[in-house]
């Protein structure tokens, strides 16, 4: 496993790095980004996307199912001026039935392809939203060389071998145990990843629409990851099904109908 993943203030110093500088600009194309602003983030985990609204002086909630990753987001923003204006919820979304407001952002980075059944998701989210709320989603593609998480386990060869989780199951649950690797939670994500095509559709069945939308060869978070700058996926390359293969993140930003 990297060391940032061990290291939760780093990785929580990455996620808001890349919100910062990616993903705002990104929104603030079809929305603004301004302090009257309410935002919400879905799988908010440490809380490292919610910082650079918290710094505009947004009125931001996070989510998350980790009691230990909400408690952990407590700590880190127990010094920051606009604490006041954070809610932390460790709960299963599906559990609330309401919030204090309906919100003009609702963020989702890295999440949706952990949440199984997305299609009753994607119904189920527009009541936390304003009828001219948007909904931004970042995430890898299920097919692209590490769209399994698998460089986050306990390996260093397996950690480092692309495409692996394209294997049948039977197979790659063997490769992981090969390697000391318990294969219950690299299964979960085989069982929910999701491609482009799949999120366009549900989408679509879903009376969204895409607002804006940024396919990239090398992901925004690479930069703070890697110090490789972002590449966007060249038109010639938005080939249907194809893409997923080698498209390392897709930005969307969806509203209602």
């Amino acid at each position: 496993m990297q060391q940032r993943h061990l290291d939760r203030q780093q990785y929580f110093n990455e996620q808001a790095y890349t919100t910062q500088k990616y993903v705002i600009p990104f929104i603030e194309q079809q929305h603004p980004v301004t302090p009257d602003v309410v935002v919400l983030e879905i799988g908010c985990g440490e809380g490292g996307n919610m910082k650079p609204f918290l710094d505009l002086g947004c009125r931001v909630t996070g989510i998350d199912l980790s009691v230990l990753q909400i408690e952990r987001a407590k700590e880190f923003y127990a010094a920051h001026p606009q604490k006041d204006n954070l809610t932390l919820i460790a709960e299963d979304i599906y559990r609330i039935e309401s919030l204090p407001q309906p919100f003009d952002i609702i963020i989702m980075r890295d999440v949706i392809e952990h949440i199984p059944d997305q299609e009753r998701f994607m119904s189920f989210v527009k009541k936390f939203m304003k009828p001219t709320g948007v909904l931004f989603i970042g995430f890898p593609p299920w097919q692209n060389p590490f769209g399994g998480h698998q460089q986050v386990v306990h390996h260093r060869f397996i950690s480092r071998l692309p495409w692996i989780h394209l294997l049948p199951r039977r197979a790659y649950a063997a490769l992981l145990r090969s390697g000391g690797i318990d294969p219950g939670e690299m299964l979960d994500i085989k069982s929910t990843g999701i491609s482009l095509e799949r999120l366009e559709r549900i989408i679509r069945k879903e009376d969204y629409r895409i607002r804006t939308k940024s396919l990239y060869v090398i992901n925004p978070n690479y930069e703070a990851k890697f110090k490789l700058s972002p590449r966007k996926l060249w038109k010639l390359f938005h080939i249907p099904y194809i893409r997923n293969f080698y498209t390392t993140c897709g930005y969307y930003l969806i509203s209602m109908k």
